[in-house]
């Protein structure tokens, strides 16, 4: 589905629903995280690009402090009173649309009501963070009909907070940053203390490929936020020893080492991987901006065995896919994307390779496994904003 078409279907859908015609059209795309699992919360660096996947919201402004939320995708319409947000638990989906509302509430905007109708091409629940696409093309509309000016940094952070707080899930800022501060052509090299980024070229040579295992997540509930409390008790610990430590970020092998007696066992393997996956990081970011294609490999493989063996968060379906990909035509290396826990892996391949490791890899996974993945590949896109606007005559 082109452009226009994706823009037609969209109006056509939206007239049958609301009996009128969208005045704007706002997208957020998805992400890929190349290297840098969990460090997010931890205050660390992580390599990421926002994806040319993304979800689509057409939508309507209202005067009665209503906002109603329908997709394409998923069946129900999810209704919100901005005097009074209330978690919608039978469409929780919704929530991320509400939750942004939510926020921008405490924060003193004033946001204006909507209909609007998703649509997207990020799948759901494979580590592609369709959640905060849907949450930051939510804030475009909001931003948009409310005339709120909001800055694209605070855009971010008001969305993060509406994951956290109104939704429930404890995440860092990476899926939300990425969405709205893209770049077409390069990765970022996300600071999440400072909340900047420095925009990287990728050389030549080199095609990131995402490999969905069709294994989905259900993050909120599930180990994710023991693993952020396991990280915080390690920083807690080494903080008594070494005053400077405040997140796992300022934290060195050496220091961690140190103090391995002091900590649970447990504890010290999510530590142990963090350090070292962030120092991932900053070498990956290097090795990708010099084509050295060997190095990324490497770099990437690491990160997976961290990942299965420190911080647990592998599952069978990851394994599986991981041994298909390095099995296939082209390869470098694999990771998984996202928060672990099944999902997608990332891969990187030789850009004269796509079409024979796409057909390996599909081959072989389903041989292990039983299921039909999805193989495809992704290009750097640009972050949010609006695709078209108008107010219409009275």
């Amino acid at each position: 589905m082109n452009f226009n078409q994706r823009r037609a279907l969209l109006g056509q859908e939206f007239v049958k629903w609301y009996q009128a015609k969208p005045t704007a059209y706002a997208q957020a795309p998805g992400r890929v995280d190349l290297m840098g699992s969990h460090t997010d919360y931890n205050l660390g660096f992580v390599l990421t690009q926002a994806i040319d996947r993304n979800i689509w919201i057409a939508a309507r402004p209202r005067d009665d402090g209503i906002m109603r939320v329908r997709s394409l995708d998923i069946d129900g319409c999810g209704e919100f009173d901005l005097k009074q947000i209330e978690y919608n638990r039978k469409l929780p989906w919704t929530n991320y649309v509400g939750g942004v509302a939510a926020i921008l509430k405490e924060g003193g905007y004033n946001p204006i009501g909507f209909d609007g109708l998703v649509h997207s091409t990020v799948p759901i629940g494979s580590g592609l963070s369709s959640s905060a696409a849907l949450e930051v093309s939510s804030a475009i509309l909001f931003d948009t009909f409310g005339k709120l000016n909001l800055d694209w940094v605070e855009m971010a952070k008001i969305c993060k907070r509406a994951e956290n707080d109104f939704v429930g899930m404890n995440c860092g800022i990476l899926d939300q940053y990425t969405s709205v501060m893209g770049e077409a052509g390069c990765i970022l090299l996300l600071d999440c203390r400072t909340i900047t980024h420095q925009a990287i070229p990728i050389a030549s040579g080199l095609q990131v490929m995402i490999c969905d295992t069709r294994a989905k997540r259900e993050l909120t509930g599930s180990e994710y936020p023991e693993r952020r409390a396991q990280c915080e008790e390690g920083v807690r610990i080494l903080a008594g020893f070494y005053p400077e430590i405040r997140s796992l970020r300022d934290a060195t092998l050496e220091q961690l080492q140190s103090r391995k007696s002091d900590l649970e066992p447990v504890v010290f393997k999510r530590c142990k991987f963090i350090i070292e996956e962030n120092q991932r990081v900053l070498d990956i970011s290097k090795a990708l901006a010099a084509g050295n294609h060997a190095k990324v490999g490497d770099l990437a493989l690491e990160s997976f065995v961290g990942a299965r063996d420190l911080y647990e968060i592998v599952s069978s379906e990851m394994i599986a896919m991981k041994d298909a990909i390095m099995d296939s035509p082209g390869a470098f290396g694999v990771r998984g994307a996202g928060a672990g826990f099944g999902g997608c892996m990332v891969a990187f391949v030789k850009d004269d390779e796509i079409d024979n490791f796409a057909d390996s890899v599909q081959q072989k996974y389903s041989e292990l496994t039983g299921i039909d993945p999805d193989i495809y590949p992704v290009q750097a896109a640009p972050g949010a904003g609006l695709l078209s606007f108008s107010i219409p005559h009275s």
